[in-house]
């Protein structure tokens, strides 16, 4: 018997001498993509190392992609939808998101490859899927790094206003000074930039990435309790001298704009909770990922009712839609407020307004350093299946994908944007693209799952073999892919309620993000059918579908494991009763 604790790789290779027809099947139709290999080279194929815990894994889960999409996001879909709109929104959106990733952590849990889904699409659908996912989704997070900038000069703007988004992202002190100063500055007031620092500590590996992600997501949770609480307690009218605002703004125009609000609220719901399927990246850099993989999908729950649905709750209470510190999608001036900290202001807090900015700025940097794991890994397993240049594909010896990094870096030089069309504008326009990407993304993954599903019973094999069962069974993706495809289809009609000229400029804010996902598909395709002139079909047949690289056991060992596990969870539980083994299971996910 296995351990249970056997890595993937270990896996792979166990299995490696005995794989089914299906799996060596599914490697040939991988086929077309060995001439892209060999055109690119021979990168470093060294494997990911396996550092990550299991409380790395639930922290990341729960707020490790936490950033712009709360801290300032929310301030538009107020604006754009009402309290009452972007309460709906986020409920909605709450929903198909967690539906998602249930799917999704039953695959990872199986395969836990840093490819995730774009792995998964390759195998369980078509390999121009699997190409398509991994492409949108480095495009998705290279294009997360520029807003999350935006956001960590708007918030240091708070303090001085002398200085543009793009000095405060990219430039250092000595060019500031010179440009204040009229000459050069001492040696002494040359600093990092606000990127350079991020994209160091990424550079150190994934250890220090996970542990980085650990502390800073327990200082997000802090911070976001805090906040639901001070809300609550101003709102009421419990802080003496500051009178809240009560239910005001639910009763005046909770719903502006109607259901045509709520629609246009959908983008900015979807860049907030982008990153909830990040857990299943990191899965091919934990250990033990049967056990962690399971747990950290389900405190993606907490993440979306704390995070996400109170937060907005408390925004849209404290704060009217009218308020001049919060983003409008057409803005194109520099605001220089979060919405928490405005509401932290508005109550009165005075001083402690300072470390509430101050603990948002690391909460931004935090997400942006995720913003780095995320792209940089995607575009490392794009290159490990031939469907990206090879160079970045290498890694250090400590497994950093310095290359994917750098090119990850490059992009992020499109804050310089903002000192041309206004924060408020490039923030917007970065969000929908994202925003769109990832709900493009989350649809994608439903689909695959259903085609997971349908080859595992078609191979024979045994659906209680898995790590981790979705509830609903296949009923699951099916909802989530018609609540995906009405929100999106909303969102088209609600882009054509704009008037005064902004109805082509929002159409194409709605819909630039499908178009380059259709682009990347159908180019693949024509590659794949008259460059390289293969005559394997791209939907990948059930029975070929390869569930053995890479899983965690073997066929028909989930049982026999997951016994194992279940009786030493009873032996422990003998030991050490009840309480003892629920504060052990707290302080194995917590510390």
């Amino acid at each position: 018997m296995p351990s249970p604790i056997d890595t993937a790789e270990d896996s792979a290779e166990k299995h490696s001498l005995e794989r089914s027809p299906s799996s060596q099947s599914a490697s040939e139709n991988q086929a077309p993509t060995k001439a892209l290999h060999t055109l690119l080279g021979a990168g470093n194929k060294a494997p990911l190392p396996r550092t990550l815990q299991p409380r790395h894994l639930s922290f990341v889960a729960i707020g490790g992609t936490i950033g712009t999409g709360i801290f300032f996001s929310l301030g538009s879909v107020v604006a754009t939808g009402g309290a009452g709109g972007a309460l709906v929104a986020y409920i909605l959106v709450g929903i198909f998101c967690f539906a998602v990733v249930l799917t999704l952590g039953e695959m990872a849990s199986l395969i836990p490859v840093s490819g995730a889904f774009s792995t998964f699409g390759s195998r369980f659908v078509s390999p121009a899927l699997g190409f398509t996912l991994g492409w949108s989704y480095w495009l998705q997070w290279s294009f997360s790094i520029p807003s999350e900038l935006i956001a960590a000069s708007i918030i240091l703007s708070y303090w001085t206003d002398k200085l543009k988004t793009w000095e405060w992202s990219l430039i250092s002190k000595y060019f500031t000074c010179r440009r204040f100063s009229g000459g050069p500055c001492p040696d002494t007031t040359r600093s990092p930039t606000v990127i350079l620092p991020v994209f160091a500590f990424n550079c150190l590996g994934t250890r220090a990435w996970g542990e980085s992600e650990y502390w800073l997501a327990l200082i997000k949770v802090i911070m976001i309790v805090l906040f639901i609480i001070v809300g609550l307690i101003y709102d009421w009218g419990g802080v003496i001298g500051h009178p809240g605002p009560g239910l005001s703004n639910f009763r005046d125009g909770p719903f502006f704009d109607g259901f045509s609000g709520v629609a246009k609220s959908f983008t900015f719901a979807f860049y907030s909770y982008g990153g909830v399927e990040l857990v299943a990246l990191a899965a091919g850099e934990s250990a033990n990922p049967h056990k962690s993989i399971p747990r950290a999908i389900k405190a993606t729950f907490i993440r979306i009712v704390l995070f996400y649905v109170l937060t907005v709750l408390v925004v849209g209470l404290c704060i009217n839609r009218n308020d001049p510190s919060l983003f409008s999608a057409y803005d194109n001036s520099d605001v220089a407020a979060s919405p928490i900290t405005t509401v932290f202001r508005q109550a009165g807090f005075g001083a402690a307004v300072h470390v509430v900015n101050a603990v948002l700025l690391t909460a931004v940097l935090s997400a942006t350093n995720s913003c780095f794991y995320a792209s940089s890994r995607m575009m490392t397993a794009l290159a490990r299946e031939n469907k990206a240049p090879a160079i970045m594909g290498w890694t250090t010896k400590r497994g950093v994908p310095i290359p994917a990094l750098l090119l990850t870096l490059f992009i992020s030089f499109l804050t310089f944007l903002t000192s041309a069309i206004g924060t408020g504008a490039t923030f917007t326009w970065l969000l929908s693209i994202t925003g769109i990407l990832s709900l493009v993304t989350w649809i994608s993954i439903a689909a695959i799952n259903l085609r997971f599903r349908s080859a595992f019973k078609a191979q024979g094999r045994d659906v209680s073999d898995l790590p981790y069962r979705a509830p609903l069974g296949p009923l699951l993706p099916i909802l989530a892919i018609v609540l995906g495809a009405a929100m999106f289809g909303a969102q088209g009609w609600a882009a054509t309620t704009y008037e005064d000229g902004k109805m082509a400029q929002d159409l194409v804010a709605v819909y630039i993000g499908l178009v380059y996902f259709i682009i990347l598909f159908v180019g693949y395709c024509i590659w794949h059918k008259f460059w390289i002139k293969s005559d394997r079909p791209l939907l990948v047949p059930l029975l070929e579908c390869d569930f053995d690289t890479g899983a965690v056991w073997g066929v028909g060992e989930g049982q026999s494991v997951k016994a194992q596990d279940a009786e030493e969870k009873r032996l422990l539980k003998a030991e050490k009763g009840h309480l003892g083994y629920a504060w052990l299971k707290i302080r194995e996910s917590v510390w």
